[in-house]
């Protein structure tokens, strides 16, 4: 579903494959204020660094291993920089073997003043950054461990998420004999967290006896998955499936580059995994490969079980004389207009330093979770309490043809194996979904418009209202944003400039999904609807009259459907009570010659003529109200629904002569035009 100009329709499609580097940043609301850190002395440093340094697991695709950028390093204007080209081409040139080059994790701790409270920091660094949201030159991820001074007990693990929008995977009171386990997400190296038996996997629920991976607080605003804890996971771990994208540079593929000739396309993301261009699929992808575990890091030296690869655990003030990692601004295979590229440049290019950054020096700035917050709050007085914070959300389903509709006149919704991407159009970071759950924090009161887009489906885009004062705010139906796949979908198109009145919102329902679209009108809308629907558009005015106009697509894709005239008020009612009539009675008739109907024919044949007399009663009903004569129009919908008793009557006598999809969508369109009728002899307007 769509946006609301032809412009930004070009955006819909291509930029919600954009935005979200791993950098967080500081949130909206901030909360009551921590008491300062100080860096903990070297040896006390070096002691918690060694009992918490986790043990890391990996993609087997994964490219791009904890490293140290200290070999890449170069001048620029006195200062010591690591440019991507220099990291990225460095880094393949000496990964020659099976062992990546120099693993390398860094460490930082801080304690909180006059606080048994210290945390220690596992910082890593990857030259480079390949996922569905983002790419961008350099990744930093990170640990935070909070921590009981006086026994040394863990307290708090937070695990390094997307971005500031998505909140961060994070477990309160973990187990003290277990050293923290991080599971890494492939190309973007967002970090999950293992707690559980199951070491190699990322367990959302708890289930058979085993506990969740996380410990965040469970979407509340969706009743159908209000057990799901709200943090980003790993997709591709969780049944779903998760496609990539390719960097681009200078118009070609990033690996073509002159400047890096050591790196060659199989030192990215395996092509399996990649989708070349969202609009290019007719579909949704369902043959992309689920997580497997590859390599397994862990500190050298330590007994940490079975690991692969030994990383040296070295202190960040070794590095902190880096002042930036740099690199040029990476583009989308596909066409993103200039001024979008713009706005998410900074979340396509570089990450910056880590010691730039307010969570190096207050650990707690990286709480995404506000029960967790308050939990230290009450523990430690150097933790303040969590602020409000505002939130996005919506399940992101799937619209197909309803198996109890006639062929080609009703949809469904169901989960969807493909993961979605959303963005709001404020500020484009993009955040992927999970569990085809979309969520959006940290966003400002006021109106936005949230665009989210699936590879191989059509794009959806709505406006919403965030209320001050924090809380979830539910975008879409009911909190669902059913996406259509392209080879099904069909744009309606309106123009509230082609209206009589001031039109305020668009809503489409189909006969057997039911309301599938209701939002505020901004300017020229466009919504994309599976073309094996039969579909009731209504809109409403200033004044709250309504309007209503049928939709039928052409299941054969003929092109877009423009609403000509989407008037409020008794003439547009009654039209579309003449128009739903007619499409019944045709399809009643229609089933009689086709061989369908397996009872009665004159029953079969008397509905069709009580139709015929509804769709009759509303054209003359539509037409007193287009010539502005109110009193004649109230007596011709009077008629309508005296007549559409009579077909409720036929209807149920009739309903075993023809065939249980029909029967179910006369019902259905039956109780749309009783509800209509009753709007239109209501309705102040003609």
């Amino acid at each position: 579903m769509a946006p609301s100009t032809p412009d930004r329709r070009t955006v819909l499609g291509t930029l919600a494959g954009a935005g979200a580097a791993s950098l967080a940043g500081c949130p909206l609301f901030s909360p009551e204020e921590d008491t300062a850190a100080t860096s903990v002395g070297q040896e006390r440093a070096r002691a918690l660094a060694e009992r918490f340094a986790p043990t890391v697991y990996f993609d087997e695709h994964e490219q791009w291993f904890p490293t140290d950028p200290r070999p890449y390093t170069s001048q620029r204007d006195g200062a010591t920089v690591v440019t991507g080209f220099d990291a990225l081409d460095g880094y393949h040139e000496r990964f020659t073997g099976s062992t990546p080059p120099a693993p390398t994790v860094f460490y930082n701790a801080v304690e909180y003043d006059e606080s048994p409270l210290a945390v220690v920091q596992f910082w890593f660094y990857s030259v480079f950054d390949q996922f569905t949201t983002n790419f961008h030159w350099h990744d930093w991820e990170v640990l935070h461990v909070f921590v009981e001074t006086t026994d040394d007990t863990p307290q708090l693990y937070v695990a390094s998420s997307h971005s500031r929008r998505v909140p961060n995977n994070e477990f309160l009171d973990p187990d003290p004999e277990t050293r923290p386990r991080i599971l890494s997400e492939l190309g973007s190296h967002s970090s999950a967290l293992s707690l559980n038996d199951t070491i190699d996997r990322f367990q959302r629920l708890p289930t058979g006896g085993d506990l969740a991976d996380i410990t965040n607080s469970a979407v509340e605003s969706l009743e159908d998955v209000a057990a799901v804890p709200l943090a980003y996971g790993l997709p591709r771990d969780e049944g779903s499936r998760l496609p990539y994208l390719l960097p681009e540079y200078e118009g070609a593929p990033l690996y073509e580059h002159a400047d890096l000739p050591s790196v060659e396309r199989d030192d990215f993301v395996p092509a399996e995994l990649v989708v070349r261009s969202y609009d290019a699929l007719s579909s949704p992808p369902t043959d992309l490969p689920a997580r497997g575990t590859g390599l397994v890091f862990g500190r050298s030296g330590a007994d940490t079980g079975d690991v692969d690869v030994g990383y040296e655990l070295v202190p960040t003030s070794a590095i902190e004389a880096i002042t930036d990692f740099t690199g040029p601004q990476l583009s989308f295979e596909f066409a993103v207009p200039a001024f979008a590229e713009d706005a998410v440049s900074g979340h396509i290019s570089t990450t910056g330093a880590p010691w730039g950054q307010p969570r190096y020096s207050n650990p707690a700035a990286d709480i995404s979770e506000p029960s967790h917050r308050d939990a230290l709050a009450e523990r430690y007085g150097a933790i303040g309490a969590a602020a409000p914070v505002n939130t996005v959300v919506a399940t992101v389903s799937e619209a197909v043809p309803s198996p109890d509709a006639p062929d080609g006149d009703g949809v469904t919704t169901q989960g969807s194996a493909v993961e979605a991407v959303a963005l709001l159009e404020s500020d484009p970071e993009a955040v992927p979904t999970f569990e085809g759950i979309a969520v959006v924090a940290d966003v400002p009161a006021g109106d936005h418009r949230l665009t989210v887009n699936r590879a191989g489906a059509a794009p959806h885009s709505e406006g919403v209202s965030v209320a001050e004062g924090g809380g979830a705010t539910v975008a879409g139906v009911a909190g669902e944003i059913p996406l259509v796949a392209r080879e099904d979908a069909t744009r309606v198109e309106l123009d509230p400039a082609d209206a009589d009145s001031d039109l305020t919102a668009l809503a489409v329902e189909d006969d057997f999904g039911g309301r599938l679209y209701d939002a505020p009108l901004d300017g020229p809308d466009a919504v994309y609807v599976h073309s094996g629907g039969a579909y009731t558009t209504e809109v409403r005015d200033t004044a709250d009259e309504v309007g209503a106009v049928r939709v039928n697509p052409d299941p054969d894709g003929s092109g877009p459907v423009a609403i000509a005239e989407p008037n409020t008020g008794k003439a547009s009612l009654a039209t579309f009570l003449a128009d739903i009539a007619a499409e019944t009675r045709d399809q009643v008739a229609a089933s009689a010659e086709d061989g369908s109907a397996r009872g009665r024919e004159n029953s079969i044949q008397g509905l069709a003529q009580a139709l015929d007399a509804v769709a009759s009663a509303a054209t003359r009903a539509a037409e007193a109200a287009d010539a502005g004569n109110r009193g004649n129009a109230d007596r011709r919908l009077e008629t309508v629904a005296n007549r559409l008793e009579n077909v409720r009557t036929r209807l149920t006598a009739a309903s075993d002569d023809f065939s249980a999809p029909l029967s179910a969508a006369a019902a259905k369109r039956l109780d749309q035009a009783t509800r209509r009728t009753e709007q239109a002899r209501n309705a102040g307007s003609l």
